[in-house]
This record gives C-alpha cells, sequence and structure tokens, in this order.
C-alpha cells in the first residue's frame, strides 16, 4: 500500500499577532523541508484562513496549501471560487479548497446570518463551485442561493477566470450526512478528534456517499490525526492532550449544537462526553479535563515512545487514513519541528516496509 502522507497546520482562535508571524513562517517552511505534504490554514476568530497561505505560496515550493477550513457562511460562493482561483494560480496548482459550515456561535455571533439547514447551503455551495469553476455562467436557483437576485437590476455573469485544472475540495464533516457528502462530492475529509477504533461510525457513510455517487472511499484522501508529543511518562502527555480535548467538548459548540461532542458520542464516548460538556459549561472546566477518557486522549493522538506512536500510527492507516494530521508538542519553534522531525521518520519507516500493516478501511470490518 502507499505510504501516508503529512500534514501541518497554522492559525486557529488565538492566531494572527504580527509578533508571531515569522515563527509561523519559519515552522511552514522548515516543515515542507521536512517531507510535510501539507500545509492547513485554520480560521476562526483569529487570522483568516487565504491570507497566510497567499504569503506561504512565494515561500514554499512542494506543500499543499489549504484552507482548514474556509467558512462558507463568511463567504458568497463566487467569492470562495474567485480566490480559490487566484490562489491556485499563484501557488502553482498546489492550493486546496477546505470547505466547512462551522457552528451557530461563529455563523451567527460573528457572521450575523442564520446557521439553519448548513447542509442544504453546503451542497448548493459546491454547486456554484463547479459552474465557476467549469467557467460556466452563474445562474442558479436553490433554496438558499439565487443568481442573479431576483427583482433587481443583476444580470448572469460568468468569472473571467476558471480553473485550469481541477481545485481539490475537501470537507470538514462530523455527522452522518454531511459525511455522506464528502463521499458523494469531494475530494478529502479533513476530520477531527478521529479515533481509529471508531472509525467506521465516519469512514462507512463516507462510503456509502461514494458508492451512490459511483466513485470509491479510494478516491479520496481521509485527513487524520493529533498532536505529537514524545516521552516516556504518559501521565503528563495525557493530561495536556485532555485538557484540549475538554475544550473541544465543551467550549466549542453550545449545549444544543456541539458537533465536536457528538462525533465523540458516536465515536463510543457518549456518557463521557456528555458529562464534559457539563462540566465546561458549568465553570469547573479542571474537572471537566479531568474527565476526558485517557483511552479517547491516548487513541486520538500520537503519544509515548516511539514503539508507542508507530502502534498509532498503524492504527490510523489500518482505519483508511491516507494523511496524518500532525500537531507536534513544543514551546518554541525550533522544539516543535524537533518533535515533527522525529515524528516524519517514524512515518518514513513505514512507508519503507517496516511492518505488513494491510490496507483502506481495515478496521471496518
Amino acid at each position: 500500500m502507499s505510504s501516508l502522507k503529512v500534514a501541518v497546520g497554522i492559525g486557529g482562535p488565538a492566531s494572527g499577532g504580527r509578533r508571531d508571524w515569522p515563527e509561523v513562517v519559519r515552522f511552514a517552511v522548515e516543515s515542507e523541508r521536512l517531507g510535510v505534504d501539507f500545509c492547513w490554514s485554520a480560521e476562526a476568530w483569529g487570522q483568516d484562513c487565504i491570507s497566510p497561505l497567499a504569503y506561504l505560496a512565494a515561500r514554499t515550493e512542494r506543500m499543499r496549501l489549504g484552507t482548514g477550513i474556509m467558512q462558507i457562511s463568511a463567504r458568497v460562493p463566487s467569492m470562495a471560487a474567485m480566490t480559490a482561483m487566484t490562489m491556485a494560480a499563484i501557488s502553482g496548482d498546489r492550493f486546496v479548497l477546505g470547505l466547512g459550515v462551522s457552528g451557530p456561535q461563529v455563523v451567527e455571533g460573528l457572521q450575523g446570518v442564520a446557521f439553519g439547514q448548513p447542509l442544504g447551503r453546503l451542497a448548493e455551495y459546491l454547486d456554484i463551485l463547479d459552474l465557476a469553476f467549469a467557467g460556466e455562467p452563474l445562474a442558479y436557483r436553490g433554496s438558499h442561493y439565487v443568481l442573479p437576485r431576483p427583482g433587481g437590476e443583476g444580470k448572469v455573469l460568468r468569472l473571467a477566470q476558471r480553473a485550469e485544472r481541477k481545485i481539490p475540495v475537501y470537507l470538514a464533516a462530523l455527522g452522518p450526512r454531511g459525511l455522506e457528502l464528502t463521499g458523494a462530492r469531494a475530494d478529502g475529509w479533513l476530520a477531527s478528534t478521529f479515533v481509529p477504533e471508531a472509525s467506521a461510525a465516519f469512514t462507512e457513510p463516507i462510503r456509502r456517499g461514494a458508492r451512490h455517487a459511483g466513485r470509491d472511499l479510494a478516491d479520496l484522501d481521509l485527513q487524520a490525526g493529533g498532536s505529537v508529543k514524545f516521552g516516556t511518562d504518559i501521565g503528563p502527555l495525557l493530561g495536556e492532550v485532555k485538557r484540549s480535548l475538554a475544550f473541544r467538548l465543551g467550549a466549542m459548540g453550545s449545549r444544543a449544537h456541539n458537533f465536536y461532542n457528538l462525533a465523540c458520542q458516536r465515536a463510543g464516548f457518549e456518557a463521557e462526553a456528555l458529562a464534559v460538556q457539563e462540566l465546561w459549561l458549568d465553570g469547573r472546566h479542571a474537572e471537566a479535563a479531568e474527565a476526558v477518557p485517557d483511552d479517547l486522549a491516548r487513541r486520538s493522538a500520537f503519544l509515548g515512545t516511539d514503539e508507542e506512536v508507530r502502534d498509532r500510527l498503524r492504527a490510523f492507516r489500518a482505519a483508511g487514513i491516507t494523511t496524518v494530521r500532525a500537531e507536534p508538542d513544543g514551546a518554541t519553534t525550533d522544539e516543535k519541528l524537533a518533535t515533527l522531525a522525529r515524528f516524519m521518520d517514524l512515518v518514513r519507516e513505514l512507508g519503507n516496509g517496516e511492518d505488513g500493516a494491510e490496507g483502506q478501511g481495515g478496521s471496518d470490518a
């Protein structure tokens, strides 16, 4: 089987500080030198997802540059298409368009638009992107998007630029219907809090969607991963990951809508995920972190000795993951890069036939 690819990420909620930017650039450039295949730029309420990639396009040569993710409520589809084609042009066709619906707290609180029917909006968004990339007139009548706007002076337009090559589209879906849409229409999947031992809860809906569209699961690049921390004492390593998971399960969504929490429930941690959420929302953050199951932290990350990290890499690969997302530990950029270099060595060992683990979707049976 083919060897695993590796992705890293930049950005996020606390990003965007001018003093931080030179180190972000150094991390990305050095990651490419170490052999990393993808760099994803996150967007929350810090830096936007596109501007950093435009800069990195001039500083890198080989690595794919993707939005991880571009929030569809923050941009109309035609602007997303223009941005994607511009990025493809200036990056030498290394751009990957990662899309997601985000959540109601961000969409309604920050962007001021209704969150309802997110999958319907996403499907129509993809329709309009297809038209734009193909150079077709942007005439569309959907439930959420209508081009041109009726009753006004708008006319049907087509973009002056068009995609010279296919621009890959990845979706960050977590729910079953979103996963089916990913299988039917996307080039790849961006997972979150993925547990290989429970992979069927996620890969089977993707497989089902792909099959209904006349495709195969192998047509998609499935990306998942987590923290990378080396050490012989697993306790402190688990503690750091559990604190991060508690924030995701408790803070990244409301009591009614937390898609990360629902994903963990589907992975077999229903009672535990709900308990963490309740503790977090009650303001008991330390207790929430303690309530995160050790198994969830261990299985969704790469922690421990070289052999323990190898075992996790084998598990992710056997679950059908084709690109592992690495979040290397370190207090400084140099420390993060040292962790990443050690991780890349282990990935290469597997690719060079260090073991005989078998193929895509192996844990789904």
